[in-house]
């Protein structure tokens, strides 16, 4: 197993239709990555839009990933990736989107349980393992009464889109800083409150 490979899953939904919802932040997050790697996504055999490169060069080797299956069943397309490059669950780095923290916030956390976060939860059950890390994307509670599956299965709102690239941005470096520096380097920048 190659030490400095790193297997980063970006959660969200196939299709143009759901490309600006808020639970589809995780693909937002790796499309950034890809980007400043300049790295194209390709279909690979185990369900999902694989891109592979460096942030800089001779630093850590990125496999970034979006699964072709809905969110709920994310957990198929993860193991098989992690199975194919020989990748432990421990190199694994999932970014997903978290009603449970304000909209702009950003959490990193290894280990756990799934938090009622179905995407998270058949990655654990398909990996045998709650051992990776994870960046919780905050995008906050439905206002009033409206239902949560609704409301992260709609677009960013017109202010939150104003935001929303700073803080993939910050989603970003913070994987960068993970695979290069490791969990507590970035825990430790990232969840600083801002100056």
């Amino acid at each position: 197993m190659d030490e400095n490979l790193w297997l980063v899953v970006g959660l969200g939904n196939p299709g143009p239709g759901y490309a600006g919802n808020r639970h589809n932040v995780g693909h937002m997050v790796t499309a950034v990555l890809a980007d400043r790697m300049r790295a194209n996504f390709k279909n690979h055999k185990a369900n999902a839009s694989v891109a592979e490169g460096r942030s800089f060069p001779g630093g850590p080797k990125l496999i970034l990933a979006k699964p072709n299956s809905f969110m709920n069943l994310s957990g198929g397309p993860v193991a098989g990736l992690l199975r194919f490059y020989s990748i432990d669950v421990s190199r694994l780095i999932v970014v997903h989107d978290e009603l449970d923290l304000p909209f702009d916030t950003l959490k990193i956390k290894v280990g756990g349980g799934h938090g009622g976060h179905n995407g998270v939860r058949d990655i654990i059950s398909a990996a045998g393992s709650n051992e990776f890390t994870r960046i919780r994307m905050g995008i906050g509670r439905p206002p009033g009464r409206q239902n949560a599956a609704d409301f992260v299965l709609h677009d960013f709102s017109s202010t939150e889109r104003t935001t929303l690239p700073i803080m993939l941005e910050d989603a970003a470096d913070a994987i960068e800083m993970i695979a290069a520096e490791g969990v507590t380097a970035a825990q430790q920048k990232f969840h600083a409150p801002p100056a």
